[in-house]
């Protein structure tokens, strides 16, 4: 079977020559080289922070993993200098099918309506997303990456971190005012803060497999409900470039895990389900999965983040998006309290809207799985009642349940300022911004967020009446004489806007504030808010 595999080497390092009290000190240190780790530490050296960026390996992964990335994820890594070689290799969708037996039950399009700078989700092998990271990481000299560097130890001091770093040349110290955990579920670092994991284990076991052949199937989500190349278990399918196709198997929970991933055994399912076998594999694995997470994401001056911090199961893409969700709450709040334009409690409220975001997630995977996998007889029916009624009935296609895919969390926040006006739509305080084309469709307004800068922004529906914005904040104008024009008027449409009405953004492309009528003083409490200062 083939692999992708990127090596890199290690290097010694300066900071290894330091000993005792001469200890190299450093703002942040990040562990873990994964997408989540590497994301942040670009969000953080894109706001001008200094970070260590540690991994116990040398290479990037083995299979595909995670292949999902949603909207938001692509509109993150636009900002992080990525974007568009993510969407370039990546196989674009949003139509997805449902199957019972040899039946369509029904199909959805995730991005119906047009306007958007980016797909609903692309399908693109983890190891390339990594590996497009690391080019990025190194034309940013603020990073430091080392790999083959293991933290074997952890001491938390009251302004700092002690960590005990393994190296092929041996142990080494070093100090950080923060450390951020992304190294997976499997996180040795929740082990040295002495946390756990709280949630609920999952028995059934799938199977997946990356074959790679020429097919004329749809660039499209396939699920199926008990089909007859596979009775009484389910199956999905997913392109991903190359010619590279996923297929997951649900297995009994009995299944012999050694068995079922032979090469030898794999095959006859495979060809069972594509009806011939002129495919070759490229990865094969054997799964179970977990819905749980940490009680506090916070512990000391260390920061979970990603699967370090939670975990769901594969179904509905939530796995890696959240973390890039994470990764993206956390930098720009980090980075104000690392300058001490916010008060240090403002990391609590990472804990606060990541926290319930991952409880969200798990929900929504919990029940996705209860309705993939029943193990009850009572949640069996309940199945076969559901998918005999979709077959007639809209009601009983939204009840079906094949993994409902990852959307941005609504944060419920102490940040956000609560509306004091009316509203027919639009994204209230908590809700992330939704892009649409500006300045006759040449741009979109997800550009313009990131042409402001990484701050905090004011989109602003001109009257003919400017408010000066807060020092420091930017400012997108819709109409005027100098704003974006919105002639498709999807902007106005998406933002419920009138003429003097105004959105505060945080500097993750959240909603703070809204107001009809903005004056500066509300706009100054708003942003003081946000910014954690009261």
């Amino acid at each position: 079977m083939a692999q992708s595999k990127t090596q890199f080497g290690y290097r010694r390092h300066a900071d290894q020559d330091r000993t005792g009290a001469d200890a190299a000190e450093h703002p942040v240190v990040v562990v873990g080289a994964g997408p989540v780790g590497l994301s942040l530490a670009i969000d953080l050296a894109q706001r001008g922070q200094s970070v260590v960026l540690l991994d116990d390996a040398d290479r990037i992964g083995e299979g595909s993993r995670a292949i999902c990335f949603s909207k938001r994820s692509l509109e993150y890594w636009d900002r992080l200098g990525v974007g568009g070689r993510m969407v370039d290799k990546g196989v674009v969708w949003s139509v997805g099918k449902i199957f019972h037996g040899a039946s369509q039950l029904y199909q959805f399009n995730l991005l119906p309506e047009e306007g958007h700078k980016r797909p609903a989700f692309i399908n693109l092998q983890q190891f390339y997303a990594e590996a497009y990271l690391v080019d990025r990481v190194q034309d940013l000299p603020a990073i430091d990456l080392r790999w083959r560097n293991n933290v074997v130890g952890l001491e938390q001091r009251n302004d700092h971190v002690v960590l005990m770093i393994e190296t092929p040349d041996g142990l080494y110290r070093i100090h950080a005012n923060y450390v951020v955990a992304c190294d997976g579920a499997r996180s040795s670092l929740r082990q040295m803060v002495g946390a756990e994991f709280s949630g609920q284990a999952f028995e059934d076991q799938f199977l997946i497999a990356d074959v790679k052949m020429m097919a004329e199937f749809p660039t499209e989500r396939w699920f199926w409900f008990d089909p007859p190349f596979h009775a009484g278990r389910s199956a999905l399918l997913h392109k991903q470039p190359d010619d590279i196709w996923r297929i997951d198997l649900q297995l009994s929970p009995d299944a012999d895990p050694a068995a079922e991933k032979r090469p030898e055994n794999v095959r006859p399912r495979i060809a069972r389900m594509l009806g011939h076998d002129k495919f070759e594999f490229e990865w094969i694995s054997l799964y179970k999965f977990q819905c749980r997470r940490m009680e506090k994401f916070i512990h000391g001056r260390v920061v979970f983040a990603g699967d370090a911090a939670h975990q769901v199961s594969p179904f509905g893409a939530r796995g890696a998006n959240s973390g890039l969700e994470d990764a993206e709450n956390l930098a720009w709040k980090l980075d104000r309290v690392l300058r001490k334009t916010s008060p240090q409690a403002l990391l609590e409220s990472y804990h606060t809207e990541r926290s319930a975001a991952a409880d969200e997630n798990i929900r929504e995977s919990t029940r996705s799985t209860d309705f993939m996998a029943p193990v009850s007889r009572q949640e069996a029916r309940l199945r076969r009642a559901v998918l005999s009624l979709a077959r007639e009935t809209e009601f009983g296609k939204r009840m079906v349940n094949g993994g409902r895919l990852s959307v941005p969390s609504i944060y419920d926040s102490p940040l956000s300022t609560a509306d004091c006006d009316a509203w027919r739509g639009g994204p209230r305080p908590g809700a992330s911004m939704p892009d649409a084309p500006i300045a006759g469709g040449s741009t979109f307004l997800s550009d313009a967020f990131i042409k402001a800068g990484k701050r905090f922004t004011l989109l602003d529906f001109a009257n003919g009446v400017a408010v000066d914005p807060p020092v420091g904040v930017g400012v997108i104008r819709i109409g005027g004489n100098n704003g974006y024009s919105d002639s498709a008027g999807l902007v106005g449409a998406r933002y419920d806007a009138e003429p003097g009405t105004a959105y505060l953004l945080r500097p993750d492309g959240y909603v703070a504030a809204r107001f009809r009528r903005p004056t500066r003083a509300a706009l100054d409490a708003a942003v003081a808010r946000a910014a954690g200062i009261n």
